[in-house]
């Protein structure tokens, strides 16, 4: 048998490769990558979540282990404080590892909170219409003129303060907005041709939202997930920073900041490392939400 293809033989892999073509996510992955700056972010944000979920593992230093040589001490390479320690001697470098590893967790967990509340509520709100769509809508008009401060002291006054909360606060928050972008996509795609076809081939409401409806909306919503987890990460960072995070000796980015700042003219580096871990983070996750968007969206091709 020959290893050799001959002319007629790659005449038909061409022939049959320009038949297949490329779906839709074909082309989008294709665009993305052609993004150098979601790119370089997406590699990035992977060698920061590595860092944050290995680095505690393999580093020689405990996130609470207290050493009073080290209190306010500067950045140095001796015993392997690089990041100095802070105001009460715990090696910085690997509180802002698990730092990182608890924001990031926050925005992720909240997220999905909010990606399944939010495509669940906005898709039958949407997909129904009529006097359930407004019912359902005015609910969601009405959690929005809460404060959200107000809603997370609420619950952590109820069910007293606890990193799970925090994902159940943010994200009980954060799905409000994503009902509304679901909804709005869902009353442009209820009136295609193949919502009639489902409809006429029997198939009932809830069938046609979950195996129609929502594939459709795949698009904007991994979009608005990638511009979401930054805004929730945020919304963790202010929450700690006014006191209302996660417990010590725990920690997250925005505690790290908040003691950063009251000690930045005595300690500046207590701020500085927190604060440009969290900015480059911001900046990776909004690089790749944009270039999500403009790989995804046909008007950008």
């Amino acid at each position: 048998m020959s290893l050799i293809s001959t002319p007629n033989e790659n005449a038909k892999l061409m022939e049959k490769s320009a038949i297949a073509g490329r779906s839709l996510w074909d082309d989008a992955l294709v665009r993305l990558l052609r993004n150098k700056a979601a790119v370089v972010s997406m590699y990035v944000l992977g060698f920061l979540v590595l860092l944050a979920i290995f680095g505690p593992l393999v580093w020689p230093h405990k996130y609470d282990t207290v050493d009073y040589d080290l209190v306010m001490a500067p950045p140095t390479f001796k015993n392997w404080h690089i990041f100095g320690g802070d105001q009460q001697g715990r090696d910085l470098f690997v509180r802002l590892l698990y730092g990182l590893r608890i924001s990031l967790a926050v925005g992720i967990v909240a997220t999905m909170v909010s990606l399944t509340i939010g495509v669940a509520w906005g898709s039958i709100a949407g997909f129904i219409g009529g006097k359930v769509d407004a019912i359902m809508m005015r609910i969601v008009d009405i959690l929005y003129a809460l404060p959200f401060i107000f809603f997370v002291i609420i619950l952590m006054v109820v069910f007293g303060r606890n990193i799970i909360l925090i994902f159940v606060a943010i994200g009980a928050v954060e799905w409000l907005t994503m009902a509304r972008i679901v909804r709005g996509q869902t009353l442009s795609l209820r009136k295609k041709e193949y919502i009639e076809a489902a409809h006429a081939a029997g198939l009932g409401t809830l069938d046609i939202i979950k195996r129609h409806i929502i594939p459709n909306l795949l698009g904007p919503v991994i979009v608005y997930v990638t511009l979401t987890i930054p805004a929730v990460i945020l919304a963790e960072s202010f929450l700690s920073f006014l006191g209302l995070g996660v417990n010590e000796p725990m920690t997250s980015l925005g505690n790290l900041i908040s003691i950063g700042a009251k000690e930045m003219e005595i300690a500046p580096w207590l701020l500085i490392f927190p604060a440009v871990t969290m900015m480059i983070t911001l900046f990776c996750l909004n690089f790749i939400g944009d270039g999500l968007r403009d790989a995804i969206d046909p008007k950008d091709r």
